[in-house]
């Protein structure tokens, strides 16, 4: 029997098998939470939502920066996982698969609005995390558009960073307005990119849009 066979062995494989599934469960929880009721959550409501004790999720997060940055980038990944082709969650209509990484990514959005507060304002970090999340999910968002286009559902001149940034712009008043329905709005816009709405001027399109 080889040392990587041994009970003891096999047991340490499932502790850390374990730990990291523990990990995954919190960050999906704690994402849903701060989508939900805002980055200020109390960790016994995301505890409460991941089925675990307060003293897990601090085990594994000792503080709230690390907590959040780490949802941060665990929405990105999964974001950044969406196969190559819209084909990959709905290969009948990439239009809908579009609206659907779409609204993942707008409560991806409305969690990164409370980062600067998380990060205590770090701005060499924030920046770096911003950058991060542009270089992953604009090729994404791009793969679905032109999807999209190429089965003649929207429009063609859409760029995916041009409405990434449209996107979060419309989640802004999530900070703000507790019954502000950003997915709805973000819905709302989407529509708008299918061939019948008309196409807008150049007078309509905005000079200096603001990142998301």
């Amino acid at each position: 029997m080889s040392p990587a066979d041994m009970p003891q062995a096999r047991g340490e494989r499932r502790k850390r098998s374990d730990a990291r599934r523990n990990a995954q469960t919190l960050l999906d929880a704690a994402a849903a939470v701060f989508a939900r009721a805002g980055i200020d959550a109390p960790v016994r409501d995301i505890a409460a939502e991941a089925g675990v004790g307060m003293g897990t999720v601090y085990r594994h997060f000792p503080t709230r920066p690390d907590l959040v940055v780490a949802v941060f980038r665990h929405q990105v990944d999964a974001l950044a996982a969406t196969p190559a082709g819209a084909s990959g969650e709905n290969p009948e209509n990439p239009y809908e698969a579009l609206r659907s990484w779409v609204a993942r990514f707008t409560d991806f959005l409305v969690t990164k609005h409370g980062l600067p507060e998380a990060l205590h304002s770090d701005q060499a970090g924030l920046e770096s995390l911003h950058a991060e999340f542009v270089d992953r999910l604009v090729p994404v968002l791009d793969r679905l558009l032109r999807a999209c286009v190429d089965a003649g559902r929207i429009r063609a001149d859409v760029r995916p960073l041009d409405l990434m940034i449209a996107i979060g712009n419309l989640c802004i008043g999530a900070d703000t307005f507790p019954g502000y329905r950003a997915r709805h709005m973000v819905d709302v816009l989407l529509a708008g990119l299918l061939h019948h709405a008309p196409a807008p001027t150049d007078a309509d399109r905005p000079r200096t849009p603001t990142a998301p």
